[in-house]
C-alpha cells in the first residue's frame, strides 16, 4: 500500500470525489485549493483532499475508497496518513459529513467526536435531494479530532 500526494489533473479521479459529493461543481469549491492523496494498492483504491481551513484546522473535504474495497481499512488509512502528515502544522482534523449512520460511526472509530451542526447544508447547496441510508441530509455535522 501506498499513499501519494496528487498536484495536476485531479479531475482524473472524478468517479471516487463522486462517491463522496455527488455533485460536480460542489468538488470544484475546494478540490484546486486542497491537498490530494490517493492510496494505491495494486492500482488506486482511494483518495483524500484536505484544506487549510485557518486557526490551526485542516478539514477533509472528500474521502473516498472503491466500493468494491470498503470495509478493507482504506478509509482509515488515509486518515491516519493525513492526521500523521499535518499533526506539526494543525491541531485539529476535522470533517464535514451527513448526519447518517454509514459516516458518522466510520469517523467516530477513528477517534472524531461531534462537534457542531450547520444547519440546511444540504438542501441550501444541493441541487437535488442528498440521501444515505435511505435518510434525506439535511444538515451538515462536523467531527473533530486532535492532532
Amino acid at each position: 500500500m501506498e499513499i501519494k500526494k496528487v498536484t495536476a489533473d485531479k479531475k482524473q479521479y472524478l468517479s471516487l470525489l463522486l462517491l463522496a459529493d455527488e455533485q460536480e461543481d460542489m468538488i470544484d469549491r475546494y478540490l484546486d485549493k486542497g491537498d490530494m492523496y490517493i492510496l494505491m494498492d495494486d492500482g488506486v483504491k482511494g483518495e483524500c483532499v484536505v484544506t487549510d481551513e485557518g486557526k490551526g484546522i485542516l478539514e477533509i473535504k472528500n474521502i473516498a475508497t472503491e466500493p468494491s474495497y470498503q470495509g478493507r481499512g482504506y478509509g482509515r488509512a488515509l486518515i491516519e496518513f493525513v492526521a500523521e502528515k499535518y499533526r506539526d502544522t494543525f491541531s485539529v482534523l476535522q470533517v464535514g459529513t451527513g448526519d447518517s449512520p454509514l459516516t458518522v460511526p466510520f469517523y467516530e472509530k477513528c477517534g472524531f467526536s461531534r462537534s457542531h451542526y450547520l444547519k440546511n447544508f444540504f438542501t441550501d447547496n444541493y441541487d437535488h435531494p442528498i440521501y444515505e441510508c435511505g435518510i434525506q441530509l439535511i444538515d451538515m455535522v462536523y467531527l473533530r479530532r486532535e492532532l
